[in-house]
């Protein structure tokens, strides 16, 4: 079994998270647009509201070295131990003048608790029917390349620990961050077991034609696209691909980016439209009886922390998730 599977309580959700998924550069992070707090900010608003109690949360474990090389090579995983390498990953320029010692701690650490705690929220999402990392969605690492804040890549391995462990057969991932996952789409070229989803700006970073080779359901919007013409196509598609394959698992990127004003996407959803779509993703995923696991991916505006909150507890009021516990799913053989 996976050292990163841990089993939870009855009277937790399956919410995963750890005060020590934020980053801190001595607030040489503030440099970059990412809002490094994000995820204890999302935290907090779920406290302030009473939605959940510290109890409730699941802490997940850091991924180690050999937990990594499930998916990443050793060539890859040696070069994050030069700050030049992570500061062109970071996008954090001055990173690269920092000892490595201090890098590792203050960001690749997170980063590696948050890819465990992605892998944790697969399984748990089995066992529970739905889970939330509140962090991950690095979807611009692949096996072998960082890039876009992405150190590891987290979605891979969530899938192929779920192939190996939990004998899943067939996984989708719905990308719904503004920016092409390029990561994750060249470590599943070929693999048709992988069914990809992607609705993203096709203005904006990375433009991988290589990468998107992968998708097989590509929906490419412009810039400034709005809250109908959004929420329309996605339907659409969602609805279409779900006809065309049968997932055990649906693997929900869940970025923020497309909010109105943020920097880096270039789009015009509202507030009000990102709680919509994560709803219809859920309700949907509910109504064909597929597990779904959410990572909250991008979102470079302070106020997405509180979007993100009350669209979790939208899912709540709206009956789509809740902390009943389904039936333990128990370990499987391996299928390879």
């Amino acid at each position: 079994m996976s050292y990163l599977y841990i089993d939870i309580r009855d009277d937790q959700w399956p919410l995963v998270y750890d005060e020590k998924y934020n980053v801190s550069f001595c607030g040489f992070e503030k440099l970059h647009v990412f809002d490094a707090k994000k995820w204890r900010n999302i935290i907090q608003y779920l406290l302030e509201a009473n939605f959940i109690t510290q109890e409730c949360l699941v802490k997940p474990l850091e991924a180690k070295e050999n937990d990594l090389l499930v998916v990443h090579t050793k060539k890859y995983l040696k070069s994050l131990k030069w700050s030049g390498k992570v500061a062109m990953i970071a996008e954090v320029p001055v990173v690269a003048c920092l000892p490595n010692i201090l890098v590792q701690r203050a960001y690749l650490k997170p980063m590696r608790l948050q890819t465990g705690g992605s892998v944790l929220a697969g399984k748990l999402a089995l066992e529970r029917g739905w889970a939330i990392n509140v962090g991950g969605g690095f979807h611009h690492c692949s096996a072998g390349r960082g890039g876009g804040f992405c150190a590891y890549a987290d979605i891979t391995l969530l899938i192929k620990n779920l192939v190996v462990h939990r004998n899943v057969q067939n996984a989708m991932i719905v990308d719904l961050d503004a920016h092409q996952g390029n990561g994750y789409q060249r470590d599943f070229l070929g693999v048709p077991e992988v069914y990809i989803m992607d609705m993203y700006n096709r203005h904006i970073y990375p433009k991988d034609e290589e990468a998107k080779r992968a998708i097989r359901r590509k929906i490419e919007l412009g810039n400034k696209v709005e809250d109908l013409e959004y929420m329309l196509k996605l339907r659409k598609n969602l609805k279409a691909a779900l006809k065309e394959f049968k997932p055990d698992i649906l693997v929900y990127n869940a970025g923020t980016d497309v909010l109105d004003s943020d920097p880096l996407g270039h789009m015009r959803i509202s507030e009000v439209g990102i709680i919509k779509r994560d709803e219809f993703v859920f309700e949907i995923c509910k109504e064909k009886e597929i597990p779904v696991v959410m990572l909250t991916s991008g979102g470079y505006l302070r106020k997405t922390a509180r979007i993100i909150a009350d669209s979790i507890m939208n899912l709540k009021n709206k009956g789509l998730i809740g902390c009943e516990p389904k039936n333990k799913v128990t370990d499987k053989p391996d299928r390879f």
